[in-house]
């Protein structure tokens, strides 16, 4: 069969190819096509466009990059109709594919959704337009189900694709002589891996470091980005250790970690965190009249309850920065209320492998 497979960042490139891997052990005459990144090639998916070349985040950074991506999404759509797949999925990244979704369902194409849009966070009659424009919904998150439903969709949870990546990591047995680390404690800082998300925290998370002389700071780097973007760092002293998050979360005694997937990634390592989030202003206010849901973070927001603390915009200071991890530091009673609460997240993410489910799923859904 065809595949026709959209993701639109690392992490969507990352799942994106796991679930190749999972839908090639089960149909061996399968074909890919589509949007992704180095993950989803070196699983054997033919490219037209690199997810690299569209990425943009945050509302105004879209509207003046809306050329770009209308560029992007004409290309997709033209090799959609060369291609003729049997089956397109999209993975994440929904104002793009969405957008797709309607394209696709226009020339009666199957349209599965893997890892669907966060409808639920703002504007949540969008979730109409999931049940209108695809077939089959796929969802990593245990409270969308429910929510789903309310809008006749159907989604089906198929686990987290963390666990599964999780459960593959061996610590390197020399992590700290091969990155010339000392032993005092780590505390890693996880600023994202977007070029926007750098430039937005960096300076704050620097200026925390000269309150923990005792502590060693080291920041996960992604070498999809530009080594520049970390110089002010490494001109600070801190040290940058590229593509170890897993490494690095395995090590560390606290973490900051800017909201995304890594704050689960961090749970699912038991490290206390700070999360934290900053963009532009405009952004911000835009964000804050629309957004439904109390929390940013995936640990609180599956937990449904404040497990750790988050630290957004103007809260997102020195001051309180540094207050927040000193807490965790210093409080051992606050420490194991975090610890509580990440075996709460992990026992509603459930133990099920996510790519491998949903491959189950496509095909059997493509063979009715």
């Amino acid at each position: 069969m065809k595949y026709f497979i959209i993701s639109g960042e690392r992490s969507g490139d990352l799942h994106a190819s796991n679930l190749i891997k999972s839908i090639k052990s089960l149909d061996a005459e399968a074909d890919f096509r589509g949007m992704g990144g180095d993950y989803s090639e070196k699983q054997g998916l033919s490219l037209c466009a690199h997810y690299e070349e569209v990425a943009l985040m945050g509302f105004i950074e879209v509207v003046f990059g809306f050329r770009k991506v209308l560029k992007y999404l004409n290309l997709v759509k033209k090799d959609i109709l060369n291609y003729q797949p049997d089956v397109v999925v999209l993975v994440d990244y929904g104002g793009f594919n969405m957008k797709i979704a309607s394209f696709a369902k226009s020339h009666q194409l199957k349209v599965h959704y893997y890892i669907p849009p966060k409808v639920w966070a703002w504007n949540q009659k969008r979730a109409y337009k999931i049940k209108q424009y695809t077939d089959k919904v796929y969802s990593i998150l245990p409270f969308e189900t429910a929510f789903f439903a309310k809008f006749g969709v159907d989604a089906q949870y198929v686990g987290n694709p963390l666990l599964d990546e999780i459960a593959k990591f061996e610590p390197h047995p020399f992590f700290h002589q091969k990155n010339e680390l000392n032993y005092q404690p780590i505390i890693a800082l996880l600023p994202g891996s977007r070029k926007q998300e750098l430039n937005n925290m960096m300076d704050v998370m620097l200026e925390v470091v000269k309150s923990f002389p005792n502590a060693q700071f080291i920041i996960a780097g992604v070498s999809n980005l530009s080594k520049e973007l970390y110089q002010p760092a490494i001109r600070a002293g801190l040290k940058v250790v590229f593509d170890q998050t897993y490494d690095l979360l395995h090590h560390a005694t606290a973490t900051i970690v800017t909201s995304g997937t890594a704050t689960l990634e961090t749970a699912l390592f038991r490290v206390p965190q700070v999360v934290v989030y900053k963009t532009s202003g405009l952004s911000y206010a835009i964000a804050k009249n629309l957004i439904r849901v109390p929390f940013i973070s995936l640990v609180n927001l599956i937990a449904e309850r404040e497990v750790v603390k988050e630290l957004i915009q103007g809260d997102f200071n020195v001051k309180r920065l540094t207050s927040e991890l000193n807490h965790i530091l210093s409080n051992i009673q606050h420490k194991a209320s975090i610890l509580n609460g990440y075996d709460e997240v992990k026992e509603k993410l459930g133990t099920q492998s996510a790519s491998e489910t949903t491959a189950h799923l496509i095909l059997q859904s493509l063979k009715q």
